[in-house]
């Protein structure tokens, strides 16, 4: 939406938007990532989604899919962070970019 103030925001990493625009993204595929619990279901647990993100999107894409914008910090990877958060952290994103553009 060049040229267009964005209809969706966040505070303190929580995405908030109107029920239509959630509705609008969710159709047009453009629901790019959300906190999942164990099962792999979108959850409002605050153990999974501890931001309390709306539908608990965690990260959106722009209409074309060339713009992701997402509440996670992937680029915060290391052997010092998160280290008390169990599991493999490395989304490998920036990676996979390169490879899929390369």
């Amino acid at each position: 939406m060049p040229g267009k103030i964005s209809k969706f925001l966040h505070g303190e990493g929580r995405f908030i938007a109107s029920d239509e625009l959630i509705k609008q993204l969710m159709e047009k595929g453009q629901v790019a990532t959300q906190y999942v619990d164990i099962e792999g279901s979108p959850t409002m647990d605050v153990n999974f989604n501890p931001n309390g993100s709306m539908n608990a999107i965690e990260g959106v894409t722009s209409p074309d899919g060339r713009i992701l914008g997402k509440m996670g910090h992937t680029e915060r990877i290391s052997s010092h962070t998160a280290i008390n958060i169990p599991g493999d952290k490395n989304q490998k994103l920036f990676q996979s970019g390169v490879d899929y553009f390369g």
